[in-house]
């Protein structure tokens, strides 16, 4: 049964996805039973979901997207209705499936739970579970055993009831074939394209156009409000920049932390590579050693040759077009194999044929460049740069909170908290909502971009809150300048609108000759048209290819060749296309990873049918309230901030 948790299956894993966040270690018991203290946004089946629970799993979703996007996060993402909605959603789902195996008696044994955490490899030495691996990965992440495996347990159980419903969704062999015939088809296509530009000689604007089209579409010509704004940054990286490290402190990260500037040897291979996976058919197996075997015998008789015995035969698209070349490299690197090869070999040393997971290799050691321990002059700066790092940490923690009091409780300026903190002030150019290049960094933090916008800001000129944009890193805006929402005029405007409405109607002379035509080629009339050479086409999105394209000749009969269709694209230009052959996915092997793939796909569609039809019974069966209301009012408690100066609301940096 938790083969998956191990394996990684991958239909499991989706759902898993969907319903498991990481909360607090609480036993299933746990969630049974009252919460108190009111602020109820759920309830399954008389089970209730705080306000508490959701701020929390709202929490821990933020902070786990924030060591996956780093720098890209923005913890505006999870502030819309839908994000809130998607997260209490989850909760819900998860209690219904618990409440439904606490009612069922499912559970995951202690059997099962040793097995599974034994099995895990990080926590494994000499391929055997360490105990001791064990207590330190629990510590460096903060946790207890009790609650680790109180969590385990309870994901295991959701595996249980997850998989109980995956593994029965079941898609039958002619319904499969049928997709797969369609999905995988492939055709031979050419075009001719039937662009605007050809026609726009030929447009006549009536007198009244532009005026016409200026007067009914006004709101294209307005010029939203727009602001100056200035800015200071607090950060790491800023505050590391004030700090200063001493040499002894330098000398004494060194020594203590010496095994840190030991460089592993590295080296340098070029390798032919005879593709041939370990659960190829044996035919296919014994038919690359075969290969692989004859090259061998030619780079024996003539090493020099092995570049190009690489370009003509190495089947790596990476390293084969190189001469096989895969640069410089450290143990841990390649698989195991390969390495172990790689690292027995002298220098411009052939190897004999090495099997690996990707099939055959023919490896030449061509560099080896030895370890070597960095002095402390080589790692001085290095070293400088992280212990600035360190203190510059530990002086934002500090700093943080007066910073945020400060430009609150002083908002008219932001020159006390930038000269308190020696940060420049910086300025921004004019820029409105639909221009936010203009403001530069301000524009990559939806809060703090729109905090610029609000009346505060805008009417009172005063400072934003310090908002985090990135870890470590807080800004601060303030408005310094506005300029009122205008209409352009009619005047300057009206180039802008000729050249539209020119477009625009060549775009539809363009169309109604290129539909002409099609329907010409369609009854077999002959058509002077210059086709471009046929390229083969598939269902799946193929860059340069638009939507409406491949729909268009995918819609095109097949049971008369040649077939045309015909498509206006978003650039104003019609193209023709000419369908010239046909394959259907039908002929393609059940070895083919596309076939593989397709069937893969319609098993997890099936399965997650299934799965969504499960959910809706267990709703109906327990029952599910949620007060929308109270959701739409926000999660109420937010991530941990710095305490606020008295009178001043709580909000989140």
């Amino acid at each position: 049964m938790f083969d998956a948790v191990r394996n990684n299956k991958r239909i499991v894993q989706v759902f898993l996805g969907l319903i498991i966040l990481p909360f607090a270690f609480w036993g299933v018991d746990s969630y049974f039973r009252s919460s108190g203290g009111g602020d109820e946004l759920a309830s399954v089946g008389g089970s209730s979901i705080s306000r508490q629970e959701y701020s929390q799993a709202m929490r821990d979703q933020q902070e786990r997207l924030r060591g996956q996007l780093g720098r890209e996060f923005n913890p505006a993402m999870l502030e819309t209705p839908e994000a809130r909605q998607a997260m209490l959603d989850s909760l819900v789902t998860q209690r219904l499936l618990l409440l439904h195996a606490k009612k069922s008696g499912l559970t995951a044994s202690d059997a099962q739970l040793i097995e599974v955490i034994g099995s895990i490899p990080a926590l494994q030495e000499d391929g055997k579970f360490s105990k001791r691996r064990y207590e330190q990965a629990l510590r460096a992440q903060g946790l207890t055993q009790t609650g680790f495996e109180a969590k385990l347990r309870q994901d295991m159980t959701l595996q249980q009831l997850v998989q109980a419903v995956s593994d029965t969704a079941v898609v039958s062999n002619a319904a499969a074939e049928r997709v797969i015939a369609i999905q995988l088809e492939e055709r031979q296509v050419s075009e001719a394209a039937i662009r605007p530009e050809q026609y726009a000689a030929q447009v006549k604007l009536p007198a009244e156009a532009v005026k016409e089209y200026y007067e009914k579409n006004r709101q294209q010509f307005e010029i939203p409000q727009q602001i100056r704004a200035e800015f200071v940054v607090l950060s790491r990286e800023v505050l590391a920049e004030q700090t200063t490290v001493s040499p002894e402190e330098i000398k004494s990260a060194y020594e203590k932390n010496a095994r840190n500037y030991v460089a592993q040897e590295e080296r340098r291979a070029s390798h032919i590579l005879i593709q041939s996976p370990t659960d190829a058919p044996e035919a296919e197996q014994k038919a690359a050693r075969t290969r692989v075997d004859a090259i061998l015998q030619q780079v024996k008789k003539s090493p020099a040759e092995f570049a190009r015995l690489a370009r003509e035969h190495s089947q790596d698209p990476g390293s084969g077009p190189k001469g096989g070349d895969l640069g410089f490299f450290p143990r841990g690197a390649m698989v195991k194999p390969f390495e172990d090869a790689v690292f027995s070999l002298k220098e411009n040393q052939v190897s004999d044929v090495v099997r690996s997971e990707f099939g055959f290799h023919i490896i030449r050691l061509t560099g080896i460049k030895p370890g070597k321990v960095r002095s402390l002059e080589e790692a001085r700066d290095a070293i400088a740069a992280e212990l600035k790092l360190q203190a510059a940490g530990r002086k934002f923690a500090e700093a943080a909170e007066t910073f945020s009091n400060m430009v609150y409780e002083q908002a008219d300026s932001l020159k006390p908290a930038a000269e308190k903190y020696r940060l420049p002030i910086r300025q921004t150019g004019f820029f409105d909502p639909l221009n936010r290049a203009a403001a530069g960094p301000l524009a990559s933090n939806d809060k703090l971009f729109t905090a610029l916008f609000s009346d505060e800001a805008l009417k009172n000129k005063r400072n934003t809150d310090a908002i985090e944009v990135a870890p470590n890193t807080l800004v601060a805006a303030r408005v310094l300048e506005a300029r009122p929402a205008e209409l352009r005029t009619l005047e300057s405007a009206k180039a802008e609108i000729e050249k539209k409405l020119v477009a625009e109607e060549a775009a539809r002379l363009a169309q109604k000759d290129g539909e002409a035509k099609l329907a010409g080629l369609s009854k077999g009339e002959s058509i002077s048209l210059s086709w471009s050479p046929p390229q083969t086409i598939v269902r799946q999105p193929m860059r340069g290819l638009a939507a409406q394209a491949q729909r268009a000749i995918f819609k095109a009969p097949a049971d008369k060749l040649p077939a045309y269709a015909g498509a206006a694209l978003p650039n104003g230009a019609y193209v023709l296309y000419r369908v010239s052959q046909v394959s259907s996915g039908a002929a393609k092997g059940a070895s083919d990873p596309r076939v593989k793939a397709q069937r893969a796909q319609l098993a997890q569609l099936s399965g997650t049918e299934d799965f969504n039809a499960y959910l809706a019974a267990l709703r109906e069966r327990y029952g599910v309230k949620i007060d929308q209301a109270a959701l739409a009012k926000g999660d109420g408690e937010e991530a941990p901030a710095p305490s606020p100066a008295p009178g001043r609301p709580a909000g989140k940096l």
